[in-house]
């Protein structure tokens, strides 16, 4: 449309007299985009990017790695007693000594791969010049979560022991609660710490058997975690008795248990807890039916090594043997048995079902169910560990039982003379070992990232044996350590994999233990 002078004045005078109603012709408004990716905008970037994840592995930086591994497994012969008969060593005139006996152990543990991959595609790495580098990201991703599993294996890694059946939970009424009034079962599947640590309630899922498909479209099969799942154990809720309890005995080489509850074939997953027991006040809200666990143990994760969990509690054939009644709160047990490791195991008593039994301050700044593990250390063994390893509950716990034990605490204030010297807050970071050789020496707490509450690992760094002939007490035994490979080219990708192959050998497994079913408190 073409404008003379005149109608182009008219238009001018009107869009003046009214700014509002100007005709769309002459009318144009510039307005800051309402995104940051719309619009003339310029994007304030910053490279490159971010990377916000933890990378926690203490056990990983502090146990020694060592190469030279050769063969399918590392073995090696220990001596683990001398004149185990205690026999006599007086002697009559003329006459020669008794012939003592030694223990000696045939220990082998096989190598185990582990490795992850990635890939980049083609436009991707075009798409991040300039930005970052995608190629250099992705194998940085993959070594990190690599180093991340190798830290949970290396606590509580599974090849060897076979949770079984869990036992049949133990079920009563109780009253109030807010239960669904109808015939109720409890079924119980008892946990590795694998499997533990990918459970959850809130998703809905405990792992059952993984079937898992590879990068070059090969597949792996594997146990989770979880034992085969209980019996049911049925309980009528009616009336006022609208809860149930349930209490399952001790599983040897389970750090927590998973509480199916419902009615007949509708058992949902309810709760998980680190201790023996359970109390159910109302329906369960997850979504997960214990018929989705098939009638078979998946406890057993034969691709990779034991941990030291898995160690502390023996072989295949182990048992745990009654050591030390700990008043009525604990026992404390040595893992016995042909392949048997010879840890401690101090487990905490069942208490009241859903509430278990918490530590016990001794009244004089100490606790006496650590005590009691750290004189038998001693007792049995003439060593004392250096750290415990617990999780965030158990280290608040024992800051409480410390700081609060009794009415005059064992602790110092140093006060600095400076106006802000005085800090609120109070944590123990160690605990004095009285039963150590050479004299009292204080253990460091340290939290570890994958430690499930209720249970606590006692770690010793050396053998204060003279000529043991051991340099590391445990150490990563390596065929080969870390290791990256950017596979040929077979479609318009980069593909990755970072790997290590190795065990975890552990040459004295007695300097290590464990105290486990701690309820909070």
């Amino acid at each position: 449309m073409e404008y003379g002078l005149n109608a182009v004045l008219d238009l001018m005078k009107q869009a003046q007299a009214n700014p509002q109603q100007a005709p769309d012709d002459i009318r144009k408004a510039w307005n800051q985009p309402s995104s940051a990716t719309t619009g003339l905008n310029y994007y304030d970037l910053e490279a490159p990017a971010k990377k916000l994840y933890p990378v926690i592995t203490p056990l990983r930086n502090r146990i020694a790695r060592v190469g030279g591994g050769k063969g399918t497994a590392v073995n090696w012969k220990a001596i683990t007693g001398i004149n185990v008969n205690s026999l006599a060593g007086g002697v009559s005139d003329g006459n020669r000594g008794g012939v003592i006996a030694t223990t000696l152990v045939d220990k082998v543990v096989a190598y185990r791969g582990m490795g992850f991959e990635d890939y980049v595609t083609f436009e991707a790495d075009w798409s991040a010049q300039g930005f970052d580098d995608a190629k250099a990201r992705a194998v940085e991703g993959l070594l990190r979560s690599l180093m991340i599993y190798e830290e949970k294996i290396d606590l509580g890694g599974n090849t060897s022991i076979a949770l079984g059946t869990t036992p049949t939970p133990t079920t009563a009424l109780v009253a109030g609660g807010a239960m669904t009034a109808q015939a109720t079962n409890v079924i119980c599947i008892a946990l590795t710490l694998e499997s533990f640590l990918a459970a959850s309630v809130a998703g809905g899922v405990v792992v059952g058997p993984v079937a898992r498909t590879n990068a070059d479209s090969s597949s792996d099969s594997y146990g989770s975690g979880a034992a085969r799942k209980s019996a049911a154990s049925a309980q009528t809720t009616a009336g006022g008795n609208l809860s149930i309890s349930a209490t399952v005995a001790p599983v040897r080489g389970a750090v927590a248990y998973a509480w199916f509850v419902g009615a007949s074939g509708s058992e949902l997953l309810h709760s998980i807890t680190t201790i023996n027991s359970a109390l159910f006040v109302a329906n369960a809200t997850g979504t997960q039916n214990a018929s989705a666990h098939p009638a078979s143990d998946q406890s057993r994760n034969t691709l990779v090594y034991d941990g030291l969990i898995g160690q502390c509690f023996g072989g295949a054939s182990a048992s745990l043997t009654s050591l030390i009644a700990v008043g009525s709160t604990a026992t404390i047990y040595t893992s016995t048995g042909t392949d048997g490791s010879g840890s401690l195991i101090g487990q905490m008593a069942t208490g009241t079902a859903g509430t278990g039994t918490i530590l016990t301050a001794d009244g004089k700044g100490g606790i006496v169910e650590i005590d009691a593990m750290l004189r038998a250390f001693w007792d049995t063994y003439r060593l004392g560990p250096d750290t415990i390893y617990v999780s965030a509950q158990e280290a608040q716990n024992i800051t409480t039982k410390v700081l609060a034990g009794s009415a005059n605490p064992a602790f110092r204030f140093n006060i600095s003379g400076a106006q802000d010297g005085l800090m609120g807050g109070m944590f123990v970071t160690s605990y004095l070992n009285k039963f150590n050789p050479g004299g009292p020496k204080a253990l460091k707490i340290e939290i570890h990232p994958n430690m499930p509450a209720g249970t606590i690992l006692f770690y010793s760094s050396d053998i204060p044996y003279p000529t043991s002939n051991v340099g590391n007490i445990v150490q990563k035994k390596t065929r080969k350590d870390y290791y990256q490979l950017e596979w040929p080219i077979r479609s318009r990708k980069y593909e990755y994999g970072v790997y290590v192959d190795g065990v975890l050998q552990n040459y004295f497994p007695p300097a290590f233990g464990l105290l486990t079913n701690i309820a909070n408190g």
